[in-house]
C-alpha cells in the first residue's frame, strides 16, 4: 500500500522481506491480483475514505464496502443555464451511476475468480475496475466542484496557484487548453502533487490514463461528450469556458486543505 508520512512515500513498508518466503506461488498470484485491484486509486480512495471533504458525495462506499452513488448536492436544475437539467440528470443517473454499478460488478468478478482459484479473467476485470472506479471518483469531485454563481480562489489556494503557475490566469489558460484539446474523451484536472508540494495540471484520457501516481485531484473538468452534447453540441471549448464561470473555489480550497493534512 502506498502512503505518505512526513512527505516521504512508503510502499508496503509493513511487509518485511521474509514474509515473501512464506507465500507459495498461488498465494502470491492471488495477493497480487488484490493489490492490482486496490491500486486503482491508492491515494484517491484513501483520501475519500478519510472524508477528504466533508460532504456526502465523497463517501464512495457503504459500510459493507460496496460502491454507492450518493445523492447530488443540489437539484438537477441548480446549474441552469450553464448546464441544463436534462444533461445533469442523464449524466448523473446513467453515466456516473453506470460506473458505480460497473465497479461493483468488477469487484464481485475478481472475488469470484479468487474464490474459484481461476485467475484467467482477473486481468480483464481489474482493467474494467480501473475505468469504472476512476470514473466514480472523478464524477464525485466534479459535481461538488460546481456552483451556480461566479466565485474566485483566495487565501492559500490562490497563493499556491500563483506559486505553481505564475498567476491564476496562467493556470486557467493551461487547464482550459488541456481540457479542450484532449483527444477523445476524458478530463482536465488541477491536482496537488505531494512529491513536489505543488499544484499540477493533468490531462486524463478516459477516466484513468495519463495520470500521475500520488496526485490528489482538486478540480476536474469533464469533457466526455455526454457532459455537454445536449446543450453545447460539438462545441467543447464553449462548454469548458462556461464551466470556469461556475467553479466552486471554496470546494477546491477545502480539497487542497484536506490533501495537505493527509500528506504531511
Amino acid at each position: 500500500m502506498l502512503y505518505f508520512k512526513n512527505k516521504r512515500v512508503y510502499w508496503m513498508a509493513h511487509l518485511k522481506p521474509p514474509a515473501w518466503n512464506l507465500m507459495d506461488r498461488s498465494e502470491f498470484i492471488q495477493s497480487a491480483a488484490l493489490w492490482t485491484a486496490g491500486s486503482v486509486s491508492s491515494i484517491n480512495a484513501t483520501s475519500f475514505n478519510q472524508n477528504l471533504v466533508s460532504n456526502d458525495m465523497d463517501k464512495l462506499v457503504d459500510a459493507q464496502g460496496n460502491y454507492v452513488l450518493q445523492s447530488l448536492p443540489y437539484q438537477e436544475s441548480f446549474l441552469e443555464p450553464y448546464m441544463d437539467a436534462e444533461t445533469v440528470h442523464l449524466h448523473y443517473t446513467f453515466h456516473h451511476g453506470g460506473a458505480v454499478k460497473g465497479a461493483n460488478k468488477d469487484i464481485q468478478m475478481i472475488k469470484k475468480a479468487l474464490d474459484e482459484n481461476n485467475l484467467e479473467t482477473v486481468d480483464y476485470w481489474t482493467k474494467k475496475l480501473t475505468l469504472h472506479f476512476s470514473s466514480h471518483i472523478l464524477h464525485s469531485i466534479f459535481w461538488t466542484n460546481l456552483t451556480n454563481k461566479k466565485l474566485s480562489p483566495t487565501g492559500d489556494l490562490l497563493a499556491r496557484i500563483e506559486k505553481s503557475f505564475g498567476s491564476l490566469d496562467r493556470m486557467l489558460a493551461l487547464l482550459a487548453e488541456t481540457s479542450k484539446n484532449l483527444d477523445g474523451n476524458g478530463w482536465g484536472i488541477l491536482a496537488y502533487q505531494p512529491y513536489s508540494n505543488s499544484l499540477v495540471v493533468l490531462q486524463c484520457e478516459n477516466h484513468e490514463k495519463l495520470t500521475q501516481w500520488g496526485c490528489i485531484p482538486l478540480l476536474v473538468i469533464d469533457v466526455w461528450e455526454h457532459a455537454y452534447y445536449l446543450k453545447y453540441k460539438n462545441k467543447r471549448a464553449d462548454f469548458v469556458d462556461t464551466m470556469f464561470q461556475i467553479i466552486d473555489w471554496d470546494n477546491v480550497a477545502q480539497r487542497l486543505s484536506s490533501a495537505l493534512k493527509l500528506t504531511r
